[in-house]
């Protein structure tokens, strides 16, 4: 063989030897990159603790947004839902997200009634229109003010999410005018402005816990109630009720928070996410709302065609107004800094 061949040969297969160590770089390459892409799932972990049921609004809201942000954040983000007090009742979550041993939950505002007291806006009665004038008003300034509140406090306020609005029950008498609730004895949640809002009436507010309240009602140790069609239905309100009337006065709803610590651990694009998923959501548990409560409410009303033992009463306008004239008297108790505060209020009556 010439020398040239030779020489030939020898460039070849240098050549080749080249292309291959070239060719399994890039696969190394290729194969770190997989690999790198794989260690960045569930680099998060965010647990969502909840109280109710997962085909509720809020749990399936919940459920929705887990989807959503573990969909956005290509996985970085591992969203773990605990419904059903599984982790923490809402009394205790705050504590719980402040120490960053749950990351996400939803409690109702009454829990928040001695961090941030200003979220008794929503007791409010008769402040809100309807649910779109409610969502303005959560959607907007006042709304954004009380998350700047909540998040002063060590906490990342994120939205506002739905029960819905509450109406009044009697075993007593039919809640027609405000004057035929002198007397009687309703049940309420801890709260200043519910105490005022049936002192305004002439009524007698009774503290006591949900969950005995169907007694209560049943034993007449009380006679009626305020809640949404939700409460009022699954915990059989409307089974130990003669009356209920239809007034839409005040509001039931959760603000959803994160713990701050989880919060700004979060690279600023993980952060978007978040932010991204949990409005999705909100709008999402905004629907799954209203439907319960479009078709509890058709369920209460079927039950009282049928046994004749509830009668439902629907207010006329003029009806409505004296309600809300009789008890719109109680805002300015609330007007102090320490309170509500003046500016909330009228902010929230003047959103359009």
């Amino acid at each position: 063989m010439t020398t040239i061949m030779k020489s030939l040969i020898s460039s070849i297969a240098i050549v080749s030897v080249l292309m291959l160590n070239g060719c399994n770089d890039d696969k190394k390459e290729k194969k770190t990159a997989v690999i790198k892409q794989d260690d960045l799932k569930g680099q998060f972990v965010l647990k969502f603790s909840h109280v109710v049921s997962p085909n509720t609004p809020k749990g399936k809201a919940a459920i929705f947004f887990e989807q959503r942000l573990e969909e956005l954040s290509n996985q970085r983000i591992d969203v773990q839902v605990y419904p059903s007090s599984q982790l923490y009742k809402d009394n205790a979550v705050l504590k719980a997200l402040k120490l960053d041993s749950v990351q996400m939950a939803a409690p109702s505002f009454s829990k928040f009634g001695k961090i941030v007291p200003q979220l008794a806006l929503f007791d409010l009665p008769f402040l809100f229109k309807d649910m779109a004038h409610l969502h303005r008003v959560q959607d907007g300034q006042v709304g954004t003010k009380l998350k700047e509140m909540v998040n002063t406090k060590g906490y990342i306020a994120l939205n506002f999410w739905d029960n819905h609005f509450k109406q009044l029950s009697s075993s007593k008498k039919a809640l027609i005018m405000p004057e035929d609730a002198i007397g009687q004895k309703f049940r309420i949640m801890s709260s200043k402005v519910l105490e005022a809002q049936f002192h305004s009436v002439g009524a007698n507010p009774q503290m006591m816990p949900f969950s005995e309240v169907y007694s209560g009602l049943q034993q007449g140790v009380i006679d009626g109630q305020e809640n949404t069609i939700s409460n009022i239905f699954t915990k059989k309100f409307h089974e130990v009720q003669k009356y209920l009337t239809i007034t839409n006065h005040g509001y039931l709803g959760y603000l959803v928070v994160m713990s701050e610590k989880f919060w700004n651990s979060l690279p600023a694009d993980l952060q978007k996410n978040v932010t991204q998923a949990i409005n999705e959501a909100t709008l999402k548990e905004r629907e799954y709302a209203e439907e319960l409560n479009t078709k509890q409410f058709s369920e209460i009303k079927a039950y009282a065609k049928k046994t004749g033992n509830i009668e439902i009463i629907n207010l006329t306008d003029e009806q409505k107004d004296a309600w809300r004239q009789a008890v719109s008297k109680i805002y300015p108790e609330f007007y102090g800094t320490d309170k509500i505060g003046e500016d909330l209020i009228n902010g929230a009556l003047a959103t359009e």
